[in-house]
């Protein structure tokens, strides 16, 4: 008689290498916000004023969208769980779509900087906030190609891996919102 042995990997929801891209992907987006706070440091009033002409309510919108599609991601594990597979793909383009809203707000913030004249070069800040944003930006587009392979095959354990890279992208922005957008603000 053979004991099969479960390991605290074995019990790790999706896929082990999932997790592992998820941790290094959290570690390049936690350096990045620690080098921003330590410049921060260094001009504060310049820091403050470049801060302030953010969207800071289109932020905090696309915060609510992206914890909602997150809601449905989660949701679409559960029901792929269970077999449901057209409700499984129906909560994967619910939770696309409001991937898609994500990055129209925060395309229309980046013409709006653009339109200000407002570029990589104007300020160490918003060197930083393009280089922060255009990355996550282009996890959620990443996420978005993830959700429409998984939705094809539609199997449980690949929606729980796709679901696991969404989440990843709703934490970085849960950290990028209150540091880039909040953090400083009088």
């Amino acid at each position: 008689m053979s004991e099969t042995r479960v390991t605290a990997i074995d019990a790790l929801p999706g896929e082990f290498m999932m997790w592992v891209l998820i941790m290094s992907e959290l570690a390049v987006f936690g350096a990045g916000l620690i080098v921003f706070s330590a410049v921060r440091l260094t001009d504060l009033s310049g820091f403050a004023d470049a801060q302030a002409q953010l969207h800071t309510v289109g932020a905090g919108v696309n915060t609510v969208v992206l914890v909602t599609s997150g809601w449905l991601a989660a949701r679409a594990v559960g029901l792929a769980e269970k077999g449901r597979v057209r409700a499984t793909r129906v909560s994967l383009g619910g939770a696309a779509a409001l991937g898609v809203v994500f990055l129209w707000i925060k395309g229309a913030e980046y013409a709006d900087k653009a339109a200000a004249g407002i570029n990589f070069e104007t300020h160490s800040f918003f060197t930083f906030y393009y280089l922060l944003t255009g990355f996550h930006a282009a996890h959620v587009i990443a996420g978005l190609v993830i959700f429409a392979l998984v939705a094809w095959k539609c199997q449980p354990r690949l929606v729980e891996t796709g679901a696991q890279f969404w989440h990843m992208v709703d934490l970085v922005w849960l950290l990028l919102f209150p540091v880039l957008y909040l953090v400083g603000r009088v």
